[in-house]
């Protein structure tokens, strides 16, 4: 019996893949994952058997992953964290309508997640409460991510977009804009990075008013602070509240 594990390589650098991802990948005999995914890891593959795929794929890459995984180790990797819009979940299902006595082994290695890589390129915008919400309504009705983006501005979440925009999905982005302007301040501090930790990596903060404006696209990661967020010397910060006990001026 085999074993399937699924790794999160992080957002795009080697630099930024945990010691136990790298190690799961060296000890793997087949890896799976999206061509673009496969070709960030090129360094560590040394020849290993490797099964890719292209977009929209996923289940066809997921399930040649476990039928592999019957007599194997599998390593399927994912960008950013493989459980935050990654391949565990799936991975996962497709296991369990397996049964138990003819099941793979199963684990996830975590990995940094592009939100977090995008915040430290930005500063500190994630210090207080924040929602993660994906744009991309090719799974999820337009309808349901529009409700969860009118709650989080409600709530005065800090909010970042996944999947922000693509060729087909032009508008939906300025929907979201008008949506968090009916509770935020034209102004409310807006940061966008690009390829984050890649070697086309780029960063821009601006405000909620003129971040569409942008260059925005399946790359990007955007973050809407909320009403404390500010921006001082090119870092965007949503303070935590210490300066309110006393411990900072």
């Amino acid at each position: 019996m085999g074993k399937v594990t699924v790794v999160g390589i992080g957002p795009g650098s080697l630099m930024d893949m945990t010691e136990r991802a790298r190690r799961a990948i060296d000890e793997a005999e087949v890896l799976v994952g999206y061509h673009t995914y496969i070709e960030l890891i090129e360094p560590l593959i040394k020849g290993r058997e490797v099964i890719g795929t292209g977009m929209r794929q996923e289940v066809e890459r997921c399930r040649a992953a476990v039928e592999a995984a019957l007599t194997k180790s599998v390593v399927v990797v994912s960008s950013g964290d493989a459980g935050v819009y990654g391949m565990a979940g799936l991975v996962l299902e497709l296991l369990l309508n397996i049964d138990k006595s003819q099941r793979p082994a199963f684990e996830v290695i975590s990995g940094v997640s592009a939100v977090n890589a995008a915040a430290s390129v930005l500063g500190a915008p994630l210090m207080h409460d924040f929602a993660v919400i994906s744009l991309s309504d090719l799974l999820t009705p337009w309808e349901l991510i529009t409700k969860r983006v009118e709650l989080a501005a409600q709530a005065d979440f800090v909010i970042a977009l996944y999947n922000p925009k693509s060729h087909k999905r032009i508008e939906n982005i300025r929907e979201v804009q008008e949506i968090v302007l009916k509770y935020r301040s034209k102004n409310t501090p807006v940061g966008i990075v690009t390829g984050a930790s890649r070697s086309n990596e780029t960063k821009v903060i601006t405000t909620l008013e003129k971040f569409t404006e942008e260059s925005i696209n399946m790359f990007s990661l955007v973050i809407i602070g909320n009403s404390t967020t500010y921006v001082k010397e090119g870092y965007m910060l949503t303070p935590r509240g210490y300066k309110d006990l006393g411990v900072i001026e």
